[in-house]
């Protein structure tokens, strides 16, 4: 499954919405990112997604917040954002610091301004199937089985991988459309098993290749969210793909949709906030 593909068709939608918008009402759409410390691989992130908003329309600020920060402050900066009218969306790099209550930082993003859907406001509406934004990955994933026309409905989806912004919202968001969800962690008795169950895997547990070839039921869908060093997945990619009838790369798989769904979920929360229908622009 092409992700970089997929992912420029999105985010050409996203700058015709985002120049649109801009048209309408005299105001770009702003992301504020919030760095804490110089982690070389956060720092890298942040510097790549404010270059994709400026390429396609939507204004960036960026904050960036000593390695010493304390959860008080933090809180303070991003209750500050989120009080800004200027400032549409918020992200929060993660992580944030061992010293660092991050779930409080994340609860200080007002939820109309949750564009990466992090927050519990957020989780909640993707379990509820209620309006609101989906965690960027997560929401990357469930575009690219649409994109491939696999429909998880009756289908057995395994997650590997319990996080709080990938596997758990990625289950939820499986279980919305129908499917029968399965999570799998750490703790999990005879991985290999559950896995070979599997109709969709999503792998998302930060291990590389983790999950063997020899674990994927033929004609399996595989997701590969992991990202190790050396451009390596929680997968390994060609014992798999030997099995599997669709599979993420990578890179090249869901980490562009990922950061597509950031600059689209920013531009809706932008004409949102801005009184415009997202839909009249195109999103």
């Amino acid at each position: 499954m092409d992700g970089t593909a997929r992912a420029a068709e999105l985010t050409a939608r996203t700058a015709a919405g985002a120049a649109e918008l801009t048209r309408r009402t005299g105001t770009a759409p702003c992301l504020a990112t919030v760095l804490v410390g110089e982690d070389p691989a956060s720092v890298t992130y942040v510097r790549m997604k404010v270059r994709r908003c400026e390429l396609n329309g939507i204004r960036s600020r960026q904050v960036v917040l000593p390695a010493g920060t304390t959860t008080d402050r933090l809180v303070e900066v991003v209750s500050g954002l989120s009080a800004d009218p200027e400032v549409h969306g918020i992200l929060l790099q993660h992580p944030v610091g061992a010293h660092i209550d991050e779930r409080a930082a994340f609860e200080a993003i007002a939820p109309g301004k949750d564009v990466d859907g992090v927050t519990m406001h957020s989780f909640a509406a993707m379990g509820f199937g209620l309006p609101g934004f989906v965690s960027c990955t997560p929401g990357g994933i469930m575009r690219l089985l649409d994109a491939y026309g696999v429909d998880p409905a009756g289908r057995h989806a395994v997650v590997v991988g319990r996080s709080a912004i990938l596997g758990r919202p990625a289950g939820m968001l499986l279980l919305a459309r129908d499917a029968t969800v399965t999570y799998c962690h750490s703790r999990t008795v005879d991985l290999p098993a559950r896995v070979a169950e599997a109709d969709i895997v999503v792998a998302a547990v930060g291990r590389p290749e983790l999950i063997r070839g020899e674990w994927i039921k033929p004609g399996a869908v595989v997701v590969d969210a992991g990202y190790n060093p050396g451009n390596v997945g929680d997968v390994d990619f060609a014992g798999a793909a030997a099995r599997a009838s669709l599979i993420t790369p990578v890179p090249g798989g869901v980490g562009p949709m990922t950061v597509a769904v950031l600059l689209e979920q920013t531009v809706r929360a932008a004409a949102v906030q801005l009184g415009e229908d997202p839909a009249a622009l195109g999103l």
